[in-house]
């Protein structure tokens, strides 16, 4: 699952070191889900789609494999 962290955090002018502070995690956090290498748990999914004022789905892409 791809997110879209980076792209929003940047939009707003918000460095990882703020979104890391507003969302009480470091900054290696923030930059591990930045580059897909951590999944962050529901609780922290939400603190940072409220720091960035944007619904959960929106930080997330997620592609169904067709079946076919």
């Amino acid at each position: 699952m791809q997110n879209r962290i980076k792209l929003l955090r940047e939009e707003l002018g918000i460095s990882q070191g703020k979104l890391a502070e507003l969302c009480d995690v470091s900054r290696q956090t923030i930059n591990a889900i930045e580059n897909d290498k951590y999944d962050p748990s529901l609780p922290l999914a939400f603190a940072i789609s409220q720091a960035l004022e944007v619904t959960i789905e929106q930080l997330f892409l997620y592609e169904r494999k067709n079946p076919n």
